[in-house]
């Protein structure tokens, strides 16, 4: 397989409006159609002008057979960064489909973070296959770069990065920048040049814009920034992708034992790492897996069926609470009428807490500092909004069962439940993080159970206290 495909593109004239655009539902219906057609070549004339992303968003949305055909067809034209691009429930399947040479391959065009990233998914005799097939030098990066920690730095470089000495000059530099070019040995993209001292350790950095406008006899230890971030080798992902948001950078070296220079981070890889945190977080504040749209039937059953096995469990403490005021219930229906509402409004308040404070944790917005002053801002909030729809509740309650004295049971009971919502929602995050649990995980079914309780707790406790 080859990075670039061996055919020339349709030139601009030719190319449809869809096809400009790169993939939308027009493109795709009809190259699904070419393909249940085995129009091979209309096919590779619909794909031809894609861009590598579009492609495997393509192979992401087609059935399994047809994503078998499309990779056929497409055959040498493969583009390496297809795999990079897809998801990995996805990739699994498309790496399921090519022989151990031709994955070989395509591994060897990629960076070595991209590598690694898809070397990494193997089981340990896939991974020896894939490794023995690629070329030594290659290999041996990868091979380094998989004893690094899991989600930490040394798996998110890049082992290719542009070293001077500090007495080089730009003029140097730019000559070594062209030879190396020249022979191809430089990475695919790259933001900073790093100034290195004997001992390989960074100590400076050269954007490519400041090499540009520098006149050729400047050292480079005049122009370099010598304040630049390293990162760890062991640094955790998170921790990379905040330094970056935090300080706006581009790219940032790595260092090893030593502080040695053993790779450089990139942009585009922390996006990715920025959208999968991101991704990850949300799904599992409802128990569902990052790739769970493109799993099996089965092992989706089975990564849901734990959670809605706890949320079983709470919905049945909920109905305790219940069962205990079920003489109160029978003497007045309208208590069995109303109570839903107090606990789905105590629910979604503490969800809009839940969401501001797991962000705010996750982007380190709620720190030790401010902790307190996010919980009371959250709770006079929530109090100021349990008044209020006490108010609209109370009037909407009364009205319904022409009953004053029910009116003012649902309101105290709305405020109740609103202020607890406030502050299970908005404490929870806070308690889990300090224990080192992700609050993305456990946070909604503490949150639902709480606010549940409470909410009928309160509501049926005054119900039976000054209504009977």
């Amino acid at each position: 397989m080859v990075d670039e495909p061996a055919r020339d593109p349709m030139p601009e004239e030719t190319l449809t409006d869809a096809q400009r655009l790169g993939l939308d539902a027009e493109l795709e219906h009809r190259i699904v159609d070419a393909l249940e057609a085995d129009d091979s070549a209309g096919v590779r004339e619909l794909v031809a002008p894609l861009h590598y992303a579009d492609i495997a968003d393509l192979l992401e949305h087609l059935a399994g057979d047809d994503r078998r055909k499309l990779i056929a067809i497409i055959g040498e034209d493969f583009h390496a960064d297809v795999l990079s691009e897809l998801d990995e429930a996805v990739r699994d399947n498309v790496i399921d489909d090519l022989e151990v040479e031709d994955l070989a391959a395509v591994v060897s065009e990629l960076d070595t973070d991209d590598a690694v990233d898809i070397i990494e998914e193997l089981d340990e005799e896939e991974q020896l296959q894939v490794l023995e097939a690629i070329p030594a030098g290659d290999r041996t990066l990868i091979e380094e770069a998989l004893t690094y920690p899991e989600d930490s730095a040394g798996r998110l470089m890049q082992r290719e990065v542009v070293t001077v000495p500090t007495f080089w000059t730009v003029g140097e530099a730019i000559d070594f920048l062209r030879a190396s070019a020249d022979e191809d040995s430089l990475p695919e993209a790259f933001y900073d040049i790093f100034v290195v001292d004997p001992m390989h350790r960074p100590v400076g950095a050269i954007s490519l814009s400041g090499v540009l406008r520098t006149r050729r006899p400047v050292p480079v230890s005049e122009i370099m920034d010598p304040e630049m971030k390293l990162i760890p080798v062991a640094m955790d992902q998170e921790e990379v992708a905040f330094l970056f948001r935090q300080r706006d950078l581009v790219s940032a070296p790595v260092v090893g034992d030593g502080g040695r220079l053993v790779g450089a981070i990139t942009i585009d890889d922390v996006v990715d790492v920025i959208d999968e945190e991101h991704e990850e977080d949300i799904m599992r504040m409802a128990g569902v897996q990052e790739d769970d749209l493109y799993s099996a039937v089965l092992a989706t059953t089975r990564s849901r069926f734990t959670w809605l096995l706890v949320n079983l469990g709470t919905a049945v403490l909920a109905s305790v609470v219940i069962g205990l005021f079920q003489g109160t219930i029978e003497q007045m229906v309208a208590l069995a009428v109303l109570m839903p509402i107090v606990a789905s409004m105590g629910g979604n308040a503490g969800t809009q807490t839940l969401t501001v404070a797991v962000r705010g944790l996750a982007t380190r917005e709620i720190t030790p500092t401010n902790a307190l002053r996010v919980m009371g801002k959250e709770l006079l909030v929530g109090g100021i909004n349990g008044l209020l729809f006490a108010v609209i509740t109370g009037l909407v309650a009364w009205l319904w069962f022409s009953s004053p004295l029910l009116g003012v049971v649902i309101g105290l009971a709305m405020i109740a439940n609103l202020l607890v919502a406030a502050l299970s929602g908005s404490l929870t995050p806070l308690v889990l993080d300090r224990l080192r649990i992700d609050p993305a995980v456990g946070s909604s079914v503490i949150l639902t159970t709480v606010t549940d309780v409470v909410g009928f707790f309160v509501f049926l406790a005054l119900g039976a206290w000054l209504l009977l």
